[in-house]
Protein backbone atom coordinates (compact mmCIF):
# COMPACT_ATOMS: atom_id res chain seq x y z
CA UNK A 1 0.00 0.00 0.00
CA UNK A 2 0.71 3.77 -0.34
CA UNK A 3 0.20 6.45 1.57
CA UNK A 4 0.48 10.23 0.55
CA UNK A 5 0.77 12.76 4.15
CA UNK A 6 0.56 16.44 3.33
CA UNK A 7 1.70 19.55 5.29
CA UNK A 8 2.06 22.94 5.25
CA UNK A 9 -1.40 24.39 5.24
CA UNK A 10 -2.34 27.57 7.02
CA UNK A 11 -3.81 31.16 7.33
CA UNK A 12 -2.00 33.61 5.09
CA UNK A 13 -2.82 37.22 4.47
CA UNK A 14 -3.08 37.80 0.80
CA UNK A 15 0.01 38.61 -0.86
CA UNK A 16 1.81 36.12 1.50
CA UNK A 17 3.14 32.62 0.97
CA UNK A 18 2.88 29.06 1.75
CA UNK A 19 4.68 25.96 1.06
CA UNK A 20 2.68 22.62 0.41
CA UNK A 21 4.48 19.11 0.61
CA UNK A 22 3.64 16.13 0.35
CA UNK A 23 5.51 12.69 0.76
CA UNK A 24 4.32 9.39 -0.19
CA UNK A 25 5.95 6.43 1.55
CA UNK A 26 4.88 2.15 1.10
CA UNK A 27 5.91 0.12 -1.67
CA UNK A 28 6.69 2.75 -3.96
CA UNK A 29 8.60 1.95 -7.20
CA UNK A 30 8.09 5.29 -8.72
CA UNK A 31 5.53 7.94 -9.91
CA UNK A 32 4.32 8.50 -12.96
CA UNK A 33 2.79 12.07 -12.10
CA UNK A 34 2.23 14.04 -9.41
CA UNK A 35 -0.08 17.14 -8.76
CA UNK A 36 -1.53 19.54 -6.54
CA UNK A 37 -6.06 20.13 -6.53
CA UNK A 38 -7.63 21.94 -4.62
CA UNK A 39 -11.81 22.16 -3.73
CA UNK A 40 -13.13 25.00 -2.45
CA UNK A 41 -16.39 25.48 -0.55
CA UNK A 42 -19.64 24.40 -2.68
CA UNK A 43 -17.10 24.15 -5.35
CA UNK A 44 -15.87 20.98 -7.90
CA UNK A 45 -12.46 19.74 -6.99
CA UNK A 46 -9.77 21.54 -9.64
CA UNK A 47 -6.56 20.76 -11.07
CA UNK A 48 -4.10 23.24 -9.58
CA UNK A 49 -0.71 21.96 -10.72
CA UNK A 50 1.28 18.97 -12.05
CA UNK A 51 4.34 17.35 -12.78
CA UNK A 52 5.63 14.45 -14.75
CA UNK A 53 8.74 12.53 -14.09
CA UNK A 54 10.71 14.19 -17.27
CA UNK A 55 9.96 17.45 -15.12
CA UNK A 56 7.27 18.76 -17.59
CA UNK A 57 4.63 20.76 -15.63
CA UNK A 58 0.93 22.08 -15.93
CA UNK A 59 -1.00 24.64 -14.23
CA UNK A 60 -4.17 25.96 -14.10
CA UNK A 61 -4.63 29.50 -15.94
CA UNK A 62 -5.46 31.17 -12.30
CA UNK A 63 -1.71 30.25 -10.64
CA UNK A 64 0.90 30.77 -13.50
CA UNK A 65 3.19 32.90 -12.37
CA UNK A 66 2.50 32.42 -9.19
CA UNK A 67 2.62 28.72 -7.71
CA UNK A 68 5.52 26.54 -8.26
CA UNK A 69 5.23 22.60 -8.44
CA UNK A 70 8.79 20.39 -7.37
CA UNK A 71 9.33 17.25 -7.04
CA UNK A 72 11.91 15.30 -5.14
CA UNK A 73 11.82 11.77 -6.27
CA UNK A 74 14.49 10.49 -3.74
CA UNK A 75 12.32 11.38 -0.74
CA UNK A 76 9.14 10.96 -2.51
CA UNK A 77 7.88 14.32 -2.27
CA UNK A 78 6.25 17.24 -4.15
CA UNK A 79 5.90 20.33 -3.34
CA UNK A 80 3.96 23.33 -3.82
CA UNK A 81 5.47 27.04 -3.32
CA UNK A 82 2.42 29.48 -3.32
CA UNK A 83 3.35 33.18 -3.94
CA UNK A 84 0.88 36.56 -4.05
CA UNK A 85 -1.80 34.48 -2.45
CA UNK A 86 -4.77 35.68 -3.12
CA UNK A 87 -8.35 35.06 -0.67
CA UNK A 88 -9.87 33.11 -3.83
CA UNK A 89 -6.82 30.74 -3.45
CA UNK A 90 -8.44 29.51 -0.09
CA UNK A 91 -9.65 25.73 -0.35
CA UNK A 92 -8.67 22.36 0.74
CA UNK A 93 -5.57 21.59 -0.90
CA UNK A 94 -5.38 17.55 -2.28
CA UNK A 95 -2.24 15.90 -3.06
CA UNK A 96 -2.33 13.11 -6.14
CA UNK A 97 0.08 10.81 -7.48
CA UNK A 98 -0.47 8.39 -10.33
CA UNK A 99 1.96 5.47 -8.13
CA UNK A 100 3.46 2.46 -9.66
CA UNK A 101 4.23 -0.34 -6.86
CA UNK A 102 4.43 -3.29 -4.82
CA UNK A 103 4.90 -6.53 -6.21
CA UNK A 104 4.25 -7.52 -8.96
CA UNK A 105 4.06 -4.43 -10.16
CA UNK A 106 0.78 -2.06 -10.29
CA UNK A 107 -0.49 1.37 -10.95
CA UNK A 108 -3.22 3.26 -9.00
CA UNK A 109 -3.92 6.38 -8.30
CA UNK A 110 -3.75 7.89 -4.63
CA UNK A 111 -5.28 10.92 -2.58
CA UNK A 112 -3.73 12.79 0.17
CA UNK A 113 -6.21 13.44 3.26
CA UNK A 114 -5.83 17.30 2.14
CA UNK A 115 -5.03 20.61 4.13
CA UNK A 116 -6.51 23.67 4.49
CA UNK A 117 -5.08 26.99 2.83
CA UNK A 118 -6.97 30.01 3.98
CA UNK A 119 -6.33 33.69 2.64
CA UNK A 120 -7.54 36.79 4.25
CA UNK A 121 -7.90 40.06 2.28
Amino acid sequence: QVQLVESGGGLVQAGGSLRLSCSGSGSIITFNTMGWYRQAPGKQRELVATILTSGDTNYDDSVKGRFTISVDGAKNTVSLQMNSLKPEDTAVYYCNADVLWGFPPRRTIYWGQGTQVTVSS
